[in-house]
């Protein structure tokens, strides 16, 4: 499918599917939503110094060069893990504006990094922030009890509910240990529903700008 870069009302990029007529982050700020959804709510609510993360949609590296950014600043460790079934290209990537608007010029080389590394192989992007990367589908997920977070940040629910469904947070419940967090940007009935169905408890929090409320589930057994 068409890929787009476009420009959303932060000042920084995102891009767009127009078949799909859906965008990898929020058109009303892809940092600012960033941020909100997956730093504030999420990092920042886990207390251990040494942090697993999976993402749910690597995409354009923008959570995962924040991530880097602010884990320094709250001085953890981390181990990421991105999966992702259509890779953003190297004419993409490279056009990508998140450097200059993080004002992180010196993360040029980190930020390139997360996307030219090796697939499936652990990457030491800095001395306390380590990357692999998965080119695979969310369904083909087998982790148990190996993360202390998840960002989940697939497409909407309304434009891939087969991405939504308790299948695949039945893999996320999996994946996580015991008081893992799951954070997530929607907060739609059927992803409530199917959360709290596998086992999450779940609870609603204001939104980023644009959308009223987002998502923060804990696995709590």
């Amino acid at each position: 499918m068409k890929r787009e870069i476009v420009k959303t009302a932060d000042g920084s990029h995102t891009i767009s599917v127009p078949e799909l007529d859906e965008h990898y982050h929020s058109v009303n700020g892809a940092i600012a939503e960033a941020y909100h959804v997956y730093i504030e709510a999420g990092l920042k609510s886990v207390e251990c110094e040494e942090v697993a993360i999976l993402e749910i949609g690597l995409g354009t590296g923008l959570n995962a060069i924040i991530t880097l950014i602010e884990s320094e600043k709250l001085s953890k460790t981390i181990y990421y893990q991105g999966v992702e079934a259509y890779p953003v290209l190297k004419e993409e990537y490279e056009l990508l504006n998140y450097v200059d608007q993080l004002d992180a010029n010196p993360y040029v080389k980190e930020f390139e990094l997360l996307h030219t590394s090796k697939w499936d192989e652990r990457i030491n992007i800095t001395k306390t922030f380590a990357l692999r990367k998965q080119n695979k589908s969310f369904l083909e997920i087998e982790d148990e009890d190996c993360f202390d977070l998840i960002y989940f940040d697939a497409f909407g629910p309304d434009v891939q509910p087969n991405l939504w469904t308790e299948e695949v947070f039945k893999k996320m419940y999996k994946a996580l240990k015991v008081g893992g967090v799951l954070v997530t940007y929607s907060s739609k009935g059927i992803v409530k529903r199917a959360l709290r169905s596998v086992g999450f408890t779940v609870k609603r929090l204001e939104g980023p700008k644009g959308k009223r409320h987002m998502l923060r589930a804990v696995k709590m057994l």
